[in-house]
């Protein structure tokens, strides 16, 4: 079995899936798309077409779209394959005049054109990082030379799969060598996508080309090539200038095998409980509602008060190594201290600190393996004290590098608030307004069906606007995350 095609293949494939006659995509719209897309993303297109036209050495992407067009194999119905596979959703309406939904509506009920196996490279490509990378390279010592494994730490990991096709190593039915070398990385989280792989990519035939049933279609065993019934002609995928219809139908993968939810476009959160949230108050006035609330949640909640530095470091030690990690779904920090806006004090009466940067580091998939491709949410309210406040503006900002206490890895959610230690001297009893209004949302069973992030504009919105009717406490916010999905904090 082979994901090869042939033009042969590709033209009676084409005509199997399309019936009727191919227009060429005008230049204009393959010029929007490459000027659109960066390098990283070049290298993805043109491996994800590489079968498209093997007999044809296509070095770039411009390359790529001109031949494919010419030879009448490219259709605004493989532009939306090609940009969904590259996660390139903004694309897909700006330029296409299409949604995701509607491109995953056509792949639940049509073959899908790229390869199965293209499109899973692509997939670990985006879920390996540096780290596990260099470790790959590392194990092909014993299938290559020097000389090539210094070439190689310049490449991508698509890069070095196409090295390792043409030395025969892996390809679409052999795949035994990666996931050898992702179980020796310890990704056994990818291995299990290969093998996910290997049972919902079976091929069938349309005369004599291979044609693959995807996933959707073998996850819902009842739903077949032909339009279902109360579906005809929604979010089908029409030729040439007719454009994906946009309404959106029900149809996609069920995550666990009983309950229908959107295409793996959103975590996981299903454990019992969801996971542990880890409360560290130094003040006192908060624990009882943040307690409250994640406890609604369905979070086992530890708390811990009037830590000092070396306490609270501890403490995260022992809570990410902790092995109950492995069987949930989510992790939850809640810090409060006073600091200044890259450390927090503690107890401590004295500099230095402890580096906000720290708090997430215990908890990255690197450190902490049980939450690898989990959501990691952190919330941090910081008093800060006087001579070490800093104006405003350098962390109210949307995007952009936000200093060293932002994470820059995967699955992570950053919430933090500051506000001056004054306010404490006011009222030494009183709530953070920050935290209070957290909670008052994440248990609003209207707010709860909506995705975190949401939740948390609306938090921000709040919160900026009380710094209106009080202008002697102003909150200064920040908000950054590393999420790859949607976050629903509830089920129901």
């Amino acid at each position: 079995m082979t994901c090869l095609f042939s033009l042969k293949t590709q033209r009676t494939l084409k005509g199997a899936r399309l019936g009727m006659t191919v227009h060429k995509v005008p230049a204009s719209v393959l010029y929007q798309i490459e000027q659109e897309l960066d390098k990283g993303e070049k290298d993805t297109m043109l491996f994800l077409c590489q079968d498209l036209v093997p007999d044809f050495p296509v070095m770039d992407v411009r390359m790529l779209l001109v031949a494919l067009n010419e030879r009448e194999l490219l259709t605004h119905g493989i532009l939306a394959e090609l940009l969904y596979r590259m996660k390139r959703f903004d694309l897909l309406k700006k330029i296409l005049g299409t949604s995701r939904a509607a491109v995953e509506t056509s792949l639940a009920r049509n073959p899908w054109i790229l390869s199965p196996y293209r499109v899973l490279m692509t997939e670990i490509n985006e879920d390996l990082d540096k780290e596990d990378l260099e470790s790959f390279i590392f194990l092909l010592l014993d299938n290559s030379s020097m000389s090539y494994m210094k070439k190689a730490k310049e490449k991508s990991f698509l890069g070095v799969i196409n090295d390792l096709e043409k030395l025969e190593l892996v390809s679409p039915d052999q795949l035994d060598f990666l996931e050898n070398c992702l179980l020796n990385i310890h990704r056994r989280d990818l291995v299990k996508k290969i093998q996910k792989h290997r049972l919902e990519a079976p091929v069938h035939t349309v005369g004599s080309a291979p044609v693959y049933i995807n996933v959707l279609q073998v996850s819902l065993p009842g739903l077949s090539l032909a339009e279902p019934p109360g579906m005809v002609n929604k979010g089908k995928l029409l030729n040439g200038s007719g454009a994906i219809q946009k309404e959106r139908v029900p149809v996609s993968v069920p995550e666990t095998g009983t309950a229908v939810t959107q295409v793996s476009d959103h975590y996981r959160m299903q454990s019992q409980p969801l996971g542990i949230c880890l409360i560290i108050d130094c003040i006192g006035n908060d624990t009882g509602v943040l307690v409250e609330a994640f406890a609604a949640l369905r979070f086992e909640v530890q708390s811990c008060l009037f830590l000092n530095v070396n306490s609270l470091s501890q403490r995260l030690r022992e809570v990410a190594g902790l092995k109950q990690h492995k069987d949930y779904d989510c992790f939850v920090c809640v810090v409060v201290s006073r600091g200044n806006h890259q450390d927090i004090f503690c107890t401590d009466c004295a500099l230095p600190g402890f580096a906000l940067e720290k708090v997430k580091r215990f908890f990255t998939g690197d450190k902490c393996t049980g939450l690898l491709g989990k959501p990691k949410l952190f919330f941090i309210q910081n008093y800060v004290e006087p001579g070490h406040r800093q104006e405003q503006s350098s962390f109210v900002e949307a995007d952009g590098d936000l200093g060293p206490a932002i994470p820059q890895v995967a699955d992570i959610l950053w919430s933090q608030s500051m506000v001056d230690a004054s306010a404490l001297e006011r009222s030494p009893s009183s709530s953070s307004y920050y935290l209070s209004t957290l909670a008052e949302l994440l248990t609003d069973p209207r707010k709860r069906m909506l995705p975190l992030l949401d939740t948390l504009l609306e938090l921000n919105n709040r919160v900026y606007k009380r710094n209106r009717d009080h202008p002697t406490e102003q909150y200064s916010l920040l908000l950054k995350h590393t999420l790859r999905k949607k976050l629903f904090l509830s089920r129901s």
